[in-house]
C-alpha cells in the first residue's frame, strides 16, 4: 500500500478521564469515517495537563501499561475500526514513571511503548517532577499502513530524535503534544517556531510529519496555560497539507504517498551524503 491517510485530533479536555476518553473516541470514529488509517490523539489526553505545577497527588494519575483501562479501550477500538492509534498515557513502571505512548496496530496488537526522551522543566511545564527520561530509545513501528516513528512534545524540538527515527525506518513521524502559552512570559508565542522546527524535520529527513496539540485554557491565574492548537500535517517537502486553528476542536486529515516520500528521500541524498564519523561531537 503506497498511500496512507492520517489524522491529527485536536480538542480541549476536562479533568475527567471518562469524558476525555469518550471525546477522543468520538473524534477517532469521525476520523475513521473520513478515511483515516492512522489517527493521532494529543499528549496526556486523559485529563488536564497536570505538569503545570508540582503536586504530589498527581502521581496517582499514573497507571501501569499492563491492564491500563484507557489503553485497553483504544486497543479494542483500533481492532474494531482496523486503524492504527498511538495512545499517550502517564505510565507507572514500578517506582518509576514515564510520559509514554503505546502504538496499537490495525488488528489491535500492541506494537510497543515509546517513553519520552527529553523532559522539559520550566514554569508551566514542570515535567521533570513527574517523569523519568525515557529508556526505550527512538524507535520505528511497522504498522499495517506504513512504518512510523512516534515521539512526544518536547522531543519534537530535537533534530536528533527525528533523524534517529528515520534511520530506524520511519516514513512518517507522529508527535502528540501539549503546548501553549508561557505563564511567566505572556508575550512569548512559540506557535510558529513549534511548527517550523517540525517542518524542518520533515524536509531534512524527507518524511511526513503529523502533530496533534490540545486547545483551551487550563489552570488558575498564576499557572494558567492557553494551549494554541494549530495541529498540522506536512509532507516530505515541508508543505502543509492540513492545519487546524488555535481554538477550534477538529480533525486535521491528509493523504500521504509513502512511495513518493521514499523517492524524495533517495533523490535528495541526505542519507547518502551523511558523514557520521564527523558528527561524534554531537554525542559528547
Amino acid at each position: 500500500m503506497s498511500k496512507v491517510t492520517v489524522a491529527a485530533l485536536q480538542s480541549a479536555f476536562t479533568d475527567e478521564v471518562v469524558q476525555n476518553v469518550a471525546r477522543v473516541t468520538q473524534l477517532v470514529r469521525e476520523a475513521h469515517a473520513k478515511g483515516a488509517q492512522i489517527v493521532l490523539p494529543s499528549e496526556l489526553f486523559e485529563g488536564h495537563y497536570f505538569c503545570r505545577t508540582q503536586r504530589e497527588e498527581d502521581f496517582a494519575r499514573a497507571r501501569s501499561a499492563e491492564g491500563h483501562p484507557t489503553l485497553r479501550h483504544f486497543q479494542a477500538l483500533a481492532a474494531e475500526l482496523g486503524i492504527v492509534i498511538p495512545v499517550s498515557f502517564f505510565e507507572a513502571a514500578g517506582p518509576e514513571s514515564y510520559n509514554s505512548v503505546a502504538v496499537f496496530d490495525a488488528d489491535g496488537r500492541n506494537l510497543g511503548v515509546y517513553r519520552k526522551s527529553h523532559i522539559p522543566d520550566g514554569p508551566g511545564y514542570q515535567e521533570k517532577f513527574f517523569f523519568k527520561p525515557g529508556n526505550t530509545g527512538f524507535r520505528s513501528f511497522a504498522t499495517k499502513f506504513g512504518t512510523i516513528g512516534v515521539a512526544i512534545c518536547w522531543d519534537q524540538w530535537f533534530p536528533e530524535a527525528a533523524r534517529a527515527m528515520t534511520l530506524a525506518g520511519a516514513d512518517l513521524l507522529f508527535y502528540p503534544t501539549a503546548i501553549g502559552s508561557e505563564p511567566e512570559e505572556p508575550g512569548l508565542d512559540s506557535r510558529d517556531s513549534w511548527q517550523r522546527v517540525m517542518v524542518g524535520h520533515a524536509v531534512a529527513n524527507a518524511v511526513g510529519v503529523v502533530a496533534a496539540n490540545r486547545i483551551g485554557t487550563e489552570g488558575a491565574t498564576s499557572d494558567a496555560i492557553t494551549f494554541y492548537g494549530s495541529s498540522f500535517i506536512c509532507d516530505a517537502r515541508g508543505d502543509k497539507l492540513a492545519e487546524l486553528d488555535r481554538s477550534q476542536p477538529g480533525i486535521a486529515l491528509a493523504t500521504l504517498d509513502l512511495e513518493q516520500i521514499r523517492r524524495v528521500r533517495a533523490s535528495m541524498g541526505f542519507f547518502r551524503d551523511r558523514r557520521p564519523g564527523l558528527y561524534r561531537s554531537l554525542a559528547e
